[in-house]
């Protein structure tokens, strides 16, 4: 394989002195040159005269074949990163022998055997591939190819080996002649610079590629830099001139154009240009258009041809922002545009070649058009050029309806100023009528105040009387004002009534509005203009009516104050009997309540309970003796005769010497119980300790909860009622003893018929149990506190505003009287000196607070 690689560093010399290193030249000869000197003159010449890299090795592989009478001539491509992987990518074959172009070849040797020769610039010579020592797997890929001699000639771009030029001898073995192989080695040679030269090109387009996009980018960011400080300008300033003219004078130099306009359409559809920015030497739109009518007239025959809808660019933008309503025009040449006569003749007073039109919206409105002008010659409209203007149409959008917003926000300023100025003197007057109660000096302050505020000749107050006969009761006159001869009578008011209903004549002299007392008719308030008529604003009429409506209801005022008066003698009278009945009525529920509760606990429960427990404790003995005869018995009599053996069976005998004990002791058990309950009683009630006297609370809670043991069940939640008791040590407290229990038992009363309710609307769960929480404490000022909590649906508060109201109940009729909490807060605060708090949350619960002197208070010891 050495050998056949033969050195070419002669060859090289031959190469070197046909041209330069890029681009060879074949010297000119007086001798005609051979096919092959032709053929790499030909390859010169491609080189020089194209760029076309596929065409120029297409040619030159056909034309070596047809040179060399080769079957196969093909350029064999590496494929970069691919360890020398590659395929033939150009080809000329000679009938039969099929093409091997596209096809993958990976020779896992190529690099050790063959790359550095290649890079070296070597050739590769095989006149027979048998005659060689070549491995199986190298002639099987050769044998794949049907190659039986070759040339192969390195293919290099700069330093790198790019490809391989394929001189392929199928049909048979070929002995390469030296001028052949030399002639292979300068087509490399040439095709190398071919390829370096195509790199170069590359290289060059994309760098230009490059450049051009980093012009568009740059001419992109100067675009927006010049958008943005445009549109800063415009946000800015208020001004609208200063912003028309800064904007079209600074869009000129952006977009090099020759004039820029903005033209307003007149609600007629005529218009005229407003501002414009013009290069020299053409001639000024807003100059000319008063010197010729039809640049105005024939803006808007020509309308549709500014405002086309199938325009290029609104289809390439897919709508683009016309969807908001912007509408764009663009012409690159007038004269091809089509355009009708009317509209091209407007457009040569123009002196426009080319254009481009954005329309301006005021909201939803067409205000006018933003045009573009290039007069010079045709020209060409770029994308971004149109989407600056559109951009800037769309801002001058803005502007406008932000000046028609300044302009609405200063009419309405002034206009609530004024009517704020009027309605604090109208606030003025309506409280000097508020504070007077007397008639008469109403009367004459309205009609100042509402003369000064009209500003009017003359404002009076008529008032019917019966049969709408009547009088006028109060005026107040300018100054300067005649005094009017109106009758005192009906048929002046009726005139004037009639005159209102039948002529509605604007402007008028007078205004008036009626006074109503509840629903009945009054009188009348009217307003006079003497000398000239008036036309009376909205403004005008609803101050008289607001003023009409206070009248009435001052009159409305005076009226009920008689009457309030001549009540307040029977309301207090009635006050005092309602406290009297209330007294009476709280009294004798507590004692009634009271003493039948003692009496039955004393007389019914007491005595029969103690007599019960006295024999039960007898009988508890005797039947362990019975027991215990019955089962000595049984030891020293085994075998009881056949009738006592049925009846000790039919009794269960076994059964009655256990049960019967703890039958006997449940008894007991429930006697001791019914004990408790009646000293709860008596503790709660101290019917022997009605005086004052130190008491411990915890006993009276405690009681008190005795008494309402039964109630802690739920008919509606399986779980019944968990009292918590956080008692604190506390001292003894002097008070009413009975009196203090009461209101324990009606506070804890109060809170299980909470958790009731909340238990039938379903508010209870595993982690919300039904809950009442006691909880004393000493304040340490000389007070103890006691706070009864539950955990039920709250109250609203209106209801908590109302909670110790007498009579005030929420429960249902024929449930209570609403008298409980009421006497409870009497007892408190009235006969102990207390204080008695309620704080509910909705759907939280509700804290009744208490706080108690320790010592007795005065009203106490009056109230024993």
């Amino acid at each position: 394989m050495e050998s056949s690689l033969p050195d070419l560093e002669d060859a090289s010399q031959l190469i070197a002195s046909s041209g330069d290193a890029f681009v060879g030249e074949i010297p000119a000869s007086p001798t005609p040159l051979s096919p092959k000197q032709q053929l790499i003159s030909r390859v010169l010449g491609r080189i020089r005269e194209t760029v076309d890299l596929d065409t120029i090795l297409q040619l030159t592989v056909e034309e070596v074949r047809q040179v060399l009478d080769a079957d196969r001539v093909g350029l064999f491509r590496f494929y970069p990163d691919r360890d020398w992987e590659g395929a033939l990518v150009v080809e000329d074959v000679r009938q039969p022998w099929t093409s091997a172009l596209e096809k993958t070849v990976q020779d896992h040797c190529f690099s050790q055997r063959f790359a550095a020769h290649y890079q070296a610039g070597r050739i590769n010579v095989i006149h027979d591939i048998y005659a060689e020592n070549y491995t199986p797997c190298y002639l099987q890929l050769l044998e794949a190819f049907q190659v039986r001699a070759n040339i192969v000639a390195p293919l290099r771009c700069h330093d790198q080996l790019w490809g391989l030029l394929c001189i392929h001898q199928c049909g048979d073995q070929r002995d390469w002649l030296p001028d052949e192989i030399d002639f292979v080695q300068q087509v490399s040679e040439q095709m190398s610079i071919a390829l370096q030269q195509a790199d170069a090109l590359r290289r060059i387009r994309a760098q230009a590629t490059e450049l051009a996009q980093a012009q568009l980018r740059d001419r992109a960011s100067q675009q927006r830099q010049a958008i943005n400080a445009i549109v800063d300008k415009i946000r800015r300033s208020l001004d609208l001139d200063q912003i028309f003219q800064t904007t079209t004078e600074e869009l000129r130099h952006l977009l090099g154009v020759d004039r820029m306009a903005l033209y307003r359409f007149n609600p007629d559809w005529t218009g005229e240009f407003v501002c414009e920015s013009v290069d020299q030497p053409w001639t000024s739109l807003i100059t000319l258009q008063h010197e010729h009518a039809v640049i105005r007239q024939n803006v808007d025959a020509c309308v549709p041809n500014l405002l086309p809808l199938a325009d290029s660019h609104i289809q390439v933008s897919q709508g683009g922002q016309f969807a908001q309503g912007q509408v764009v025009c663009v012409r690159d040449d007038v004269q091809a545009a089509g355009l009708s006569d009317c509209y091209l003749k407007t457009l040569q007073l123009y002196q426009a070649q080319a254009y481009m039109i954005v329309s301006v919206y005021q909201g939803e409105k067409l205000w006018g058009l933003f045009a573009a002008f290039q007069n010079s010659a045709p020209r060409h409209w770029e994308a971004d050029e149109i989407d600056v203007l559109m951009q800037v149409g769309g801002q001058f959008g803005i502007a406008l309806q932000q000046a028609e917003t300044l302009h609405q926000v200063k009419t309405q300023a002034a206009d609530l100023a004024k009517a704020a100025k009027r309605q604090k003197s109208l606030a003025k007057t309506i409280n000097q009528i508020r504070q007077s109660l007397d008639i008469d000096t109403i009367f004459q302050v309205t009609t100042q105040e509402v003369q000064q505020l009209l500003n009017v000749d003359r404002v009076a107050i008529y008032r019917f009387g019966p049969e709408w006969t009547g009088e006028f009761v109060a005026d107040s006159m300018a100054d300067s004002t005649d005094k009017l001869c109106l009758q005192q009578g009906q048929s002046s008011i009726t005139c004037l009534l009639q005159s209102e209903i039948t002529v509605d004549q604007y402007p008028r002299h007078e205004s008036f509005v009626p006074i109503l007392q509840g629903d009945q008719l009054w009188g009348l308030l009217l307003a006079y203009q003497q000398h000239q008529p008036r036309c009376w604003s909205v403004e005008d009429n609803d101050l008289l009516a607001q003023v009409g409506g206070q009248l009435g209801i001052a009159l409305q005022q005076a009226e009920l104050l008689a009457q309030t008066r001549r009540q307040t003698t029977e309301l207090t009278q009635t006050l005092r009997q309602l406290r009297r009945s209330q007294s009476q009525l709280i009294q004798g529920e507590k004692m009634a309540s009271l003493g039948q509760m003692v009496a039955g606990v004393a007389h019914e429960i007491n005595n029969p309970n103690n007599f019960i427990l006295g024999n039960l404790k007898h009988f508890e003995a005797y039947t362990q003796e019975m027991i215990q005869i019955l089962t000595l018995y049984g030891l020293e009599h085994t075998t009881p005769s056949p009738e006592l053996a049925e009846l000790l069976e039919s009794l269960d005998l076994e059964f009655l010497r256990t049960d019967a004990p703890q039958a006997i002791k449940s008894m007991i058990h429930g006697g001791e119980r019914i004990r408790r309950i009646v000293q709860s009683l008596r503790t709660f009630s101290h019917l022997d300790q009605s005086s004052l006297k130190q008491v411990n609370l915890h006993k009276g809670i405690k009681s008190a909860l005795a008494i309402v043991q039964h109630r802690l069940k739920l008919s509606q939640y399986p779980h019944p009622i968990q009292v918590l008791k956080q008692f604190g040590d506390i001292p003894l407290v002097e008070c009413l003893a009975a009196d203090i229990n009461q209101v324990f038992l009606q506070l804890i009363n109060n809170a299980i018929d909470a958790l009731h309710r909340a238990a039938a609307a379903g508010v209870f769960n595993e982690q919300r149990q039904p809950t009442i929480t006691l909880t004393t404490h000493d304040e340490g000022d000389g007070q103890v506190a006691v706070m009864i909590v539950d955990n039920g649906l709250g109250m609203t508060s209106d209801v908590q505003a109302k909670i110790f109201d007498p009579f005030f109940t929420t429960k249902a009729i024929g449930n209570g009287v609403g008298l409980g909490l009421s006497t409870s807060y009497q007892i408190i605060t009235q006969r102990h000196g207390g204080e008695l708090y309620c704080a509910s949350t909705l759907g939280a619960g509700t804290e009744f607070f208490l706080r108690i002197p320790v010592a007795a208070a005065a009203a106490a010891r009056e109230s024993q």
